[in-house]
């Protein structure tokens, strides 16, 4: 069962079929919309800042979701996909995102609609990612739009996590 646990008064909300990793972390004040998916290894920390996840979000495995205290709460919109060990810091990411794996997202970024960060990316303080770009390196920077079919894969990434997750949901270990 994940570990979810109550701080500073707050206990993580979530709403209905969202599916949690055994070892995945909600700490604090955390709000998940519907549909969303926490995988193995990743942390979504609300203990000093607010974090909101909208419906159908996954946050694959050991990703870090945080936010900066009294400074920096975290916004991530729907159907946003968080890469694998990608780090999201007290910054607003909107509809249908992929961040990518490995990458870092710092305070006060806010990440448009649609738009893309490529794995390993670092975006300072205080970008602005535009709508339906790909941003790429370090520091990040504006590498070109966002091509139809990059964001088809993008919403498909985002709905095979619902598909996944319920390959773990009837799971249950067999005795021996």
């Amino acid at each position: 069962m994940a570990i979810i646990k109550k701080v500073r008064g707050f206990s993580p909300i979530y709403g209905e079929k969202c599916w949690f990793a055994d070892n995945a972390a909600l700490v604090g004040e955390v709000i998940l919309g519907n549909g969303c998916t926490v995988w193995f290894g990743a942390v979504v920390r609300g203990d000093v800042n607010t974090i909101k996840i909208g419906d159908n979000t996954n946050i694959q495995d050991n990703a870090t979701i945080h936010g900066t205290y009294e400074a920096a709460a975290t916004t991530i919109g729907n159907n946003v996909s968080i890469g694998h060990n990608a780090i999201v810091h007290g910054c607003t990411i909107e509809d249908h995102v992929l961040i990518g794996m490995g990458s870092i997202v710092m305070d006060d970024v806010v990440i448009k609609e649609g738009a893309m960060v490529a794995a390993g990316a670092v975006v300072l303080a205080g970008t602005v990612v535009e709508s339906q770009t790909i941003y790429a390196g370090l520091p990040a920077k504006w590498v070109k739009n966002i091509a139809s079919e990059n964001r088809e894969m993008m919403v498909r990434i985002a709905g095979n996590y619902q598909k996944y997750a319920s390959w773990f949901q009837d799971e249950l270990p067999k005795k021996t």
